[in-house]
């Protein structure tokens, strides 16, 4: 595509596909009023495409898996860290065990890569543990830091807090989870909370865990900072922390890592995620030639964000649509 290219939206998707169009020689401007604010900055940053594998989002393993393989060069050509040695995955209880065992059946069915472990084999790999009656290792995972990534991101490419005067060629919609009209209705809200703690003896790897019943993860930062969530709830108010999912999120992790008790509460912070109708993102073309999207991405944003950038400037430059995420499908005529 000849001519500007407006992307609206400068959270990491929205940014990612800016510095990939700036790269390959396009005219580019990037619209947010509050660039870097949205659910990048709540993101605890986790690649980890079996770990999130749910239940019917096979699809979504298999974006995960391409756009991991994008991320130790694109973190390299930003200057951000990738933390590697994998998830641990735990369980606190029998309930929980049961829970574990499901998830390790459903990674190891897609193909991916588990090994189960024993309680002691699992306090072996991480001493922190609190009571634990087993888990697993995926050794493949990694984590970013997304706030890292998108402030490199923001030092590369200049943001507008509103459209210049000049029409573009076309627009990419990267607005996250509240997408201008006709789109809006491909987005439903999930709000997330997330906590951020400081300590000076964090977990060694990430943690994924069931804790009596309750899903939880623990995300170690270099800097001793630790990221712990999330919650998932759908609701049509502006994403707040409340006092119970803080409550639930602390009392989880105070049992999984006792170690936590003593830890700093830096930061408490709700945002909306993105999700669609069938939890895939929408990458590709509408039924407006001038109009793309880039949204939708639930709770992949971070570890699909190359690969969205790639798909998008594909599509802008030869046409080409990755039929999994083409927006189309869930569109009507109607929505031009």
């Amino acid at each position: 595509m000849a001519g500007l290219i407006r992307v609206l939206g400068a959270g990491i998707v929205g940014l990612a596909v800016a510095d990939e169009l700036l790269r390959r020689g396009h005219e580019v401007e990037v619209v947010d009023p509050a660039p870097g604010t949205g659910a990048s900055r709540a993101a605890a940053g986790m690649l980890a495409p079996a770990g999130e594998l749910w239940h019917g989002e096979e699809r979504v393993l298999t974006l995960g898996r391409r756009s991991t393989e994008l991320w130790p060069a694109y973190a390299a050509r930003l200057g951000v860290p990738l933390r590697s040695g994998g998830t641990l995955l735990a369980a606190v209880d029998h309930g929980d065990l049961q829970l574990l065992d499901r998830q390790v059946a459903l990674v190891r069915a897609a193909g991916e890569r588990v090994v189960e472990l024993g309680r002691r084999e699992l306090l072996s790999e991480e001493p922190r543990l609190g009571r634990v009656l087993g888990g697993a290792l995926l050794p493949v995972d990694h984590s970013v830091d997304p706030r890292a990534v998108v402030a490199a991101l923001l030092a590369r490419i200049p943001v507008c807090a509103a459209p210049g005067s000049r029409p573009p060629a076309g627009t990419v919609i990267a607005t996250g989870a509240t997408l201008p009209p006709p789109y809006a209705r491909l987005v439903r809200r999930v709000r997330g909370e997330i906590l951020r703690l400081r300590t000076a003896d964090p977990p060694q790897r990430t943690l994924r865990a069931w804790v009596h019943g309750q899903q939880v993860y623990v995300v170690p930062r270099a800097s001793g900072e630790v990221v712990v969530g999330a919650t998932q709830e759908e609701h049509p108010g502006r994403p707040v922390v409340t006092v119970e999912g803080a409550w639930r999120l602390l009392d989880s992790a105070r049992r999984l890592l006792p170690g936590l008790d003593r830890a700093e509460l830096v930061e408490a912070i709700a945002r909306d995620r993105p999700g669609t109708l069938d939890n895939l993102p929408l990458i590709g073309p509408t039924h407006d030639p001038a109009v793309t999207l880039a949204a939708g991405h639930f709770r992949h944003g971070v570890l699909l964000a190359p690969l969205t950038a790639q798909l998008v400037a594909d599509h802008l430059e030869h046409g080409h649509v990755d039929p999994a995420v083409d927006p189309r499908r869930l569109l009507t005529q109607g929505d031009t």
